[in-house]
């Protein structure tokens, strides 16, 4: 059962890999142009695996900052990995707590998206199937940011081929993935338009996690569906 799930939670993140891809490339052939070598960079994959909080830590590694400044400031992007662990616990409240925080290391954007759309689906969120989709990212990401070191000379700037869009290009992927969610819409316009406002008199990284507070206040506030409620009354 577990190799069957194994599998089909691979066959479900092949797609996602194609697309995380220039990722892992991107913080490859960032950290060497930031001084890291290429050990260094992999291990930070491996520990830290959190694409946008690794880009956001080389950036500002190099710029003299206390380390407190330099750890806030991933926490506050990986901040919604947070909100991603609150959100899919109903769902795997039948693995055990070592399974739990297992996925909880693993759990990524597209691995919180997928565990969301299974559930969903009213298909079970087993550990072979989640182990499928956290491996099935965590391997290859290892493997990108190799090739992303090794290719960094090739690269040169990333900006001037237009890969500085690639991260906010793929976020807005996911949250459209979820548009047809109740109450999507005015959720996503009141993040959008706190985050706007806090990178521009807060500043970045905070805007990310000011953001997504501010998203889940208005959905807190928001009635809740119909179906929903009637889901509550039948439990």
């Amino acid at each position: 059962m577990f190799i069957k799930d194994f599998k089909a939670g691979l066959r479900r993140i092949a797609p996602i890999i194609i697309s995380a891809a220039p990722f892992g490339v991107l913080f490859g052939a960032v950290a060497v142009q930031h001084g890291m070598s290429i050990a260094e960079a992999t291990l930070m994959s491996a520990v830290i695996y959190a694409g946008a909080s690794q880009l956001v830590g080389v950036n500002l590694f190099d710029q003299h900052l206390p380390a407190w400044v330099v750890i806030l400031s991933i926490l506050a992007v990986n901040f919604r990995h947070i909100l991603y662990s609150a959100a899919i616990a109903r769902h795997v409240d039948l693995l055990s707590p070592w399974q739990k925080a297992v996925n909880f290391f693993l759990l990524t954007d597209p691995h919180y998206a997928e565990i969301e759309r299974q559930a969903h689906s009213g298909q079970p969120v087993t550990f072979g199937w989640v182990m499928g989709l956290g491996i099935g990212l965590y391997v290859p990401w290892m493997v990108l940011t190799y090739a992303g070191c090794v290719l960094g000379a090739f690269i040169g700037d990333p900006k001037s081929i237009g890969l500085d869009v690639l991260l906010p290009v793929y976020f807005l992927g996911l949250v459209m993935g979820f548009r047809k969610r109740p109450n999507w819409l005015p959720v996503v316009v009141a993040s959008s338009l706190a985050s706007i406002a806090a990178i521009k008199f807060v500043g970045s990284p905070w805007h990310v996690s000011i953001g997504a507070v501010v998203g889940i206040v208005v959905a807190a506030l928001m009635p809740l569906p119909s179906n929903t409620h009637s889901e509550i009354e039948e439990g």
